[in-house]
């Protein structure tokens, strides 16, 4: 399951903005293969951040999960060169990924896609007997 569709970057950007950029036979719709590899590059890098904290794949898609899969998504479509607004929403949904990684941001995740719990026990360790004692030492 893909974080966000079609649908969602048409309702972000407009038809016109995908239509360009995903149009590579220039046949008036966007092409299945441009779109589908846009949105599993958005997916492989959310899926990279979000895994060390939450476990894959969602039940549900979280809307800023989706937000940020679009954001991505829309920046990889415009191979030739991103206008700045879409750079911004690229670096700023980076920046909210590393966020989640980091532990300073919370997805909001139904059962199946919880944090993985905390490890609980004893440490154990095991070193080697230790050389310099205060016997070995006596008289330096």
């Amino acid at each position: 399951m893909s974080y966000a569709s079609l649908d969602d970057l048409i309702a972000r950007a407009g038809i016109d903005e995908i239509r360009q950029v995903a149009d590579r036979d220039r046949d008036g719709t966007p092409d299945p293969e441009v779109i589908a590899g846009a949105l599993g590059h958005a997916d492989n890098i959310i899926n990279g951040y979000v895994r060390t904290r939450y476990s894959l794949p969602f039940v549900t898609v979280p809307e800023l999960v989706n937000t940020w899969a679009v954001s991505i998504a829309r920046h990889f479509l415009h191979r030739a060169g991103p206008p700045e607004y879409v750079v911004a929403d690229y670096k700023d949904a980076v920046a909210g990924l590393k966020d989640v990684s980091a532990g300073r941001i919370g997805l909001p995740v139904a059962a199946g896609g919880e944090e993985p719990a905390a490890a609980t026990g004893t440490v154990m360790a095991g070193h080697p007997a230790q050389v310099f004692t205060s016997d070995k030492l006596r008289g330096w």
